[in-house]
């Protein structure tokens, strides 16, 4: 299984210590955010990897959506349910919630076909930052703060036409930022591609906070920043 190293199962539930989610975070997802540095001081666990664990351990249906409701921090033990239910939660063990999971119509079990699509979204997710919000906070003439960047993922649901595809991958179809105030809500939609052609679509909800008028220099020092981190870790 593709996720074991990124995670330990205990008879108390899933627990995900900082090094594993960072490691998942940049050799996974692409994702070189500094929240999800071991030594954080606002550390949290990826929203994609509970996204990828969740698929593992329920499975890939033709409609799902996922909620976030709380920032996993380190060393958190998660329960992950039993049963069948359309809509459950994934929690810790007082009871506070951190993932809403829906889903509905037919399953699939396969495992080659549920990485394969983990991976794909992954993959999607990490390229949010810089490669599409900078060009809508460009667009609307505002900025994350460079001291504090702060994205928070809020929401995604996707609806695919089938499950007997192969080589799955994620295609941006449309991109929009609200803008209120400080805070800003990102909407993009996405297009499911195999090898087939496309076969579903779905749609993820960002928020930024603490908004700052644009400045195009301090922007693009933001960007060479996170690109000099994601060199550093993954030389040429």
């Amino acid at each position: 299984m593709f996720l074991s190293p990124f995670h330990q199962a205990t008879p108390a539930g899933i627990r995900i210590s900082p090094q594993q989610a960072s490691r998942f975070a940049k050799e996974v997802a692409g994702d070189f955010n500094p929240i999800h540095d071991p030594d954080a001081k606002r550390f949290c666990v990826p929203g994609d990897l509970l996204f990828s664990l969740a698929l593992d351990r329920y499975g890939l249906h033709r409609r799902m959506g996922f909620s976030f409701s709380g920032m996993v921090g380190p060393d958190v033990t998660l329960i992950f349910p039993e049963g069948d239910e359309e809509r459950f939660a994934i929690a810790d063990a007082k009871g506070k919630k951190y993932l809403q999971v829906e889903r509905a119509e037919e399953r699939t079990l396969d495992r080659e076909l549920i990485e394969a699509f983990a991976r794909a979204y992954v993959a999607f997710s990490g390229r949010n930052f810089p490669y599409i919000l900078v060009p809508l906070m460009a667009e609307r003439q505002v900025m994350l703060n460079p001291d504090r960047p702060l994205v928070i993922y809020e929401s995604m649901s996707f609806d695919l036409d089938r499950l007997d595809f192969s080589q799955p991958r994620l295609e941006l179809a449309a991109s929009r930022l609200e803008v209120q105030g400080r805070r800003g809500d990102v909407w993009l939609e996405f297009h499911v591609l195999a090898e087939a052609g496309k076969i579903g679509t779905g749609r993820k909800k960002l928020v930024l906070s603490g908004l700052q008028p644009y400045d195009a220099a301090r922007v693009q020092g933001l960007v060479e920043a996170l690109l000099a981190r994601q060199h550093k870790y993954l030389p040429a």
